[in-house]
């Protein structure tokens, strides 16, 4: 089975909902889905939590809303709402998810 973690950098919601359809239709299909979120894009999950967004409410629910950048979160000024959100943070590359780690674990790595 192939495996695909999406990184996602761009704070943009419109293209954000590109990731997340990606990320459930392979999911549907059978493939192993992540989303990670780094730079801007972790602006974005309180903006989708607030605006109860059906696909981002979907992905978090089947476990697809995988690590956040927490370097980024502080940086951003999201880090006390993304603490709070349920998803976990990432940071062992100087405080950012390392795409290393997920390679080693088999996942193509798409960025958006």
């Amino acid at each position: 089975m192939k495996k695909y973690a999406y990184f996602a950098f761009n704070g943009n919601a419109m293209c954000f909902m590109h990731v997340l359809l990606n990320a459930l239709d392979m999911k549907e299909k059978g493939y192993e889905s992540l989303i990670i979120f780094e730079g801007e894009a972790v602006k974005l999950i309180q903006e989708m939590e607030e605006n109860n967004n059906s696909l981002f409410a979907k992905a978090k629910e089947q476990g697809l809303l995988y690590a956040v950048c927490k370097a980024c979160s502080a940086k951003m000024g999201v880090l006390e709402y993304n603490e709070t959100c349920g998803i976990p943070f990432a940071g062992e590359m100087s405080g950012h998810p390392a795409m290393e780690a997920y390679i080693k674990k088999g996942f193509e790595i798409v960025t958006l």
